[in-house]
């Protein structure tokens, strides 16, 4: 089981998502940013790392948003996210092809990483 923690973070009404670079497992798939959590950190503290190394990023960390165990043929993930507010940062992407601010209402105009549809369905509503 690989533990990984995302961002829900918010600025403006919008969501920040990332597209997974090529070089990546899932490749192209969009998700909420953030990372594995490394073996002594806490997930509030895997995401400030991982948004810092991989996106340039800070964030005001809120409460649990929600967490998701997803099976996929190779791998075992436990997702757990976050409600953020974006603070600062100006975006320096190291693993990521793009990032976009979306609307919630338009998250399923993104294929997104099966993991992260459970989210995608708790923020639209479903």
């Amino acid at each position: 089981m690989i533990n990984v923690v995302g961002g829900i973070i918010r600025k403006d009404g919008k969501i920040l998502i990332a597209q997974r670079g090529q070089h990546k497992s899932l490749p192209g798939k969009w998700e909420f940013p953030g990372g594995k959590i490394e073996d002594g950190e806490s997930p509030e503290q895997a995401l400030e790392r991982e948004l810092l190394e991989e996106f340039g990023i800070a964030v005001m960390i809120q409460e649990h948003f929600h967490t998701n165990i997803h099976f996929y043929p190779t791998f075992d993930i436990r997702l757990i996210c976050y409600n953020c507010i974006f603070v600062q940062g100006e975006f320096s992407l190291t693993d990521h092809d793009q990032v976009q601010w979306c609307d919630p209402r338009d998250l399923l105009k993104y294929d997104f990483a099966e993991a992260d549809m459970a989210a995608v369905r708790l923020l639209m509503g479903e």
